[in-house]
This record gives structure tokens, C-alpha cells and sequence, in this order.
């Protein structure tokens, strides 16, 4: 390792330990643990040129691991904005269709208005009811009576209808005004996650620059093993034994969607084809088997129904995190399919291999 090598990873720790803290409001994204110095610093007895420890790797991979679900989680803040934000749209779009049509129809009725005030005009200025007592004969007298009947009620129908129209025409306007102040909000909110997102990558990439070659690779053993041990722990509770599940036909064609973009990389708010987030890939998955679901890691786990894990059957979603910020796919065998983190490409790993939250069944009925 070069001269000050070490000196250089522990002021890198130092500045994204700070970052965290700051990127969020209050301390949601900051490290719950002791201070950084005692964790993720080496010893301040060290050499700078001394090599890497094995505990000070695993002091990185803890925090770039805070780093990066941080970002998932303002990257699923982001995709809620967007969600919200294609909602709006669309209700503007269909109240300014509404109120084309309204003023369309404000225009024909005070068309209609006028034409009834020109026929007045033409005959004398004098009302019906005024032609009617001046006639002579009663036979026209009694069929003036039922016309002039007809008139009027056809006239305060007019009136009617117009101020009908009015009143929806001030109401759809009032609706859009209301829908663009929301929309407006939805765009600050996109912008606040996005920068929150990018904050924590950039941490995260500037702490994994600090590592030579054979640290990151050695980083990268780190990960495994922990995901590793993580998912031993959860198949040593027999679990795997109660999940006999099987999928539905709508689960299989999720499955089959999801696996097929194995290998694509992950990027933040991404839909596909080319790349995903987590809940990008689970979403477009279940749509293209015919069943929309939340945009969201976190709406999908607040409205799908929710399963036992033990009656697990592949196509099912797994929620991760207490803040449900991850969401892989059950494939079967103890096993997801997810789009990680950036730098990640979409991959299969154990479904125990995080913190899960539930499981939630976008085929429930």
C-alpha cells in the first residue's frame, strides 16, 4: 500500500461520516453506532504507511452500507415524487380538457341566448306573452298560450344550463390551480431527493477511491461473507422447510421478467429496459404479467396484501429495512432476484441475506 494510504482512507471515513449526518433532516441517515473515530477510523497508532486491517475494511463496508441505503432511501422519496408528480399531470390534462369542452358549451348556449334576444328584437322588442294579448283570434290565442309556455321554460332552462356551465368552468379552473400547486411541490420534493441521492453516491464512491485494487476486492469478500452469514442464519431456523409455495401463472410470468434482466445495471429511479432500481424492477416485472403494482418499495408494502413468510410462494415480494427501503423478488429455493445499490448490476441472492421486513403478494386475489 502507498505511503499515507491509511492516513487518506481515515480522513475519507471522517468526511463521509459527516456527510451522512448532514444530507437528511435530524439524524435519520446518520450512523447509530459510536462515533466514527472508534469505529471506522484506524487506530490513531498506526503506521500511514501501515496496510488496511481486515476490521478497518469492515468498518468501510458498514458504512458505505449506511451510505447506500441511505440513498435508497431518498431514491425511493425521488420515485414517490415522480409517482405523484405523472398523477398530477394527468388530472391537469384532464381538467383542461374539461374546461375546453366547458367553454365550448358556455359559447353555444350564449349563442343560443343571443339568437332568442334577436327574435325579441325582431318583433318589436315586445315580449310573447305581449304579442299573445294582442291577438285577435282564439283559436292563435289558445295555441300562442302553450308556445309561449314552452318558451319560457325553454329560456329559464337556457339560463340555467349557462350558470350550470359557469359554475364548472370556475370549478375545473380552481381544481388545475390547486393540481399546479401540487405538481410544483412534487418538483421541489424530486429535487430535494435527488440531491440527498446524489450526496450519498458521491460519499460513498469518494470512500471506495481511498482502496487499492486488493482492498475493494478484499471489501468485496467482506460483503459477500456477510451476506453469506446472514443468509445461514435465517435457513438454520428450518424456515425453507415451510415455504412450499407455488407460483401462480401471473407470478411465473413476474419471474420470468425479472430474471431475464439479470446482469443489467442498477441506476436510481430507473424503469428499465436498459436499467433498474429495486422497486423499478419489481413493478415493471409484475406489470408486464398483467397486474400494476405501486411504484414504491414503500407503497407496495403499504398496499399489497400482506403474507406470512412461511406461505411465500415465488413471485412474492420481499420487503427489506424497518423503513421498507429495499424489495426483492422470491424466485424460489431461498432466493431473490434484485436490483442492489449503484455499481450493482441486477442479481440473484438469498432472500435472508438482509434485515426482511415482510412479504407482500401483488396476486393476492
Amino acid at each position: 500500500m502507498r505511503t499515507g494510504k491509511t492516513s487518506l482512507l481515515t480522513a475519507a471515513i471522517g468526511v463521509v461520516c459527516a456527510i451522512t449526518v448532514l444530507a437528511a433532516p435530524g439524524t435519520a441517515f446518520a450512523d447509530p453506532g459510536p462515533s466514527p473515530s472508534a469505529t471506522a477510523s484506524p487506530s490513531a497508532s498506526a503506521s500511514s504507511d501501515a496496510p488496511v486491517t481486515n476490521a478497518q475494511l469492515e468498518a468501510v463496508r458498514k458504512r458505505l452500507d449506511r451510505l447506500y441505503r441511505a440513498a435508497a432511501r431518498a431514491t425511493e422519496e425521488y420515485n414517490a415524487a415522480e409517482e405523484k408528480a405523472k398523477k398530477q399531470n394527468a388530472e391537469i390534462v384532464r381538467l383542461a380538457k374539461k374546461i375546453v369542452k366547458g367553454e365550448e358549451k358556455l359559447a353555444e348556449l350564449k349563442k343560443r341566448a343571443g339568437a332568442a334576444a334577436a327574435a325579441q328584437y325582431r318583433g318589436g322588442g315586445l315580449p310573447p306573452e305581449a304579442h299573445l294579448m294582442l291577438s285577435d283570434d282564439p283559436q292563435e290565442f289558445l295555441e300562442g298560450t302553450d308556445r309561449v309556455r314552452q318558451g319560457q321554460h325553454a329560456a329559464k332552462g337556457l339560463l340555467g344550463e349557462m350558470t350550470r356551465t359557469q359554475k364548472d368552468l370556475k370549478r375545473y379552473a380552481e381544481d388545475a390551480r390547486d393540481r399546479w400547486r401540487k405538481l410544483e411541490a412534487g418538483r421541489k420534493a424530486k429535487a430535494k431527493a435527488q440531491k440527498k441521492i446524489e450526496k450519498q453516491i458521491a460519499a460513498a464512491e469518494k470512500l471506495e477511491s481511498t482502496l487499492e485494487k486488493e482492498e475493494r476486492e478484499r471489501l468485496a469478500r467482506l460483503e459477500k461473507e456477510a451476506a453469506r452469514r446472514a443468509q445461514s442464519a435465517w435457513l438454520s431456523s428450518g424456515i425453507l422447510d415451510d415455504i412450499k409455495g407455488e407460483a401462480s401463472a401471473q407470478g411465473k410470468k413476474a419471474v420470468a421478467y425479472a430474471t431475464a434482466q439479470i446482469g443489467k445495471p442498477y441506476q436510481w429511479g430507473a424503469e428499465g429496459p436498459k436499467a433498474y432500481d429495486c422497486s423499478g424492477l419489481t413493478s415493471q416485472a409484475w406489470l408486464s404479467a398483467g397486474r400494476g403494482i405501486p411504484r414504491t418499495s414503500q407503497e407496495q408494502w403499504k398496499q399489497l396484501e400482506r403474507v406470512d413468510i412461511r406461505q411465500m410462494r415465488p413471485g412474492d415480494l420481499i420487503i427489506y429495512h424497518d423503513d421498507a427501503s429495499h424489495v426483492g423478488m422470491y424466485v424460489g429455493k431461498g432466493t431473490i432476484v434484485h436490483a442492489p445499490r449503484p455499481g450493482r448490476t441486477v442479481t440473484l441472492a438469498g432472500a435472508g441475506s438482509m434485515p426482511i421486513l415482510g412479504v407482500v403478494r401483488p396476486d393476492a386475489d
